[in-house]
């Protein structure tokens, strides 16, 4: 079975910082493998077609260049915000609210935003909301332990069930 619209694959895989010869920034084992439904919109559009048509046992290798993976650093997504915005009962906790810290907070439509503290400063925090890998060349290299149909059930929500998927309480 190949990998394409609507299957669900399984993989291992290893992310490098630029190249195969990169710092590694992510594995992924057997273990705990990645599974998920493609053509959903959920993954990256180049890691898809960089995997469309592959089979159970195939081995893979291929380079992003930032504008096909995260984009470029973004200066507008680094923001400097008052040091209220922070406060829980009128005091700012000082480990959580740290240079190189990682927040989550939300927009004005009250999406979770994740951020990255930059700097802290006396009465204003400075937060970086580029993805941590915005600016990035990235190489993927893997194994695809399998690829199956999805069902009609996991397509209608746009993500898989079961083992290693997402369940229903």
């Amino acid at each position: 079975m190949k990998i394409g619209k609507n299957m669900v694959v399984t993989m291992t895989y290893t992310l490098r910082q630029g190249d195969e010869q990169g710092e590694v920034i992510q594995k992924v084992d057997e273990k705990r493998p990645f599974v998920q439904l493609f053509g959903a919109g959920t993954l990256l559009p180049a890691f898809e077609e960089n995997l469309d048509g592959f089979e159970k046992d195939d081995e893979f290798g291929f380079f992003l260049s930032a504008d096909q993976a995260y984009g470029q650093t973004n200066e507008e997504a680094i923001i400097e915000l008052e040091m209220k915005i922070f406060e829980i009962d009128g005091v700012v906790d000082t480990e959580m609210v740290a240079e190189g810290k990682m927040i989550t907070m939300q927009d004005q439509h009250g999406n979770p935003l994740e951020g990255k503290v930059l700097a802290v400063k006396e009465d204003s925090v400075i937060m970086d909301f580029n993805h941590p890998l915005a600016g990035e060349d990235l190489y993927f290299s893997g194994t695809i332990l399998d690829v199956r149909e999805a069902t009609d059930e996991e397509v209608d929500h746009g993500h898989i069930h079961g083992p290693g998927g997402h369940h229903h309480h």
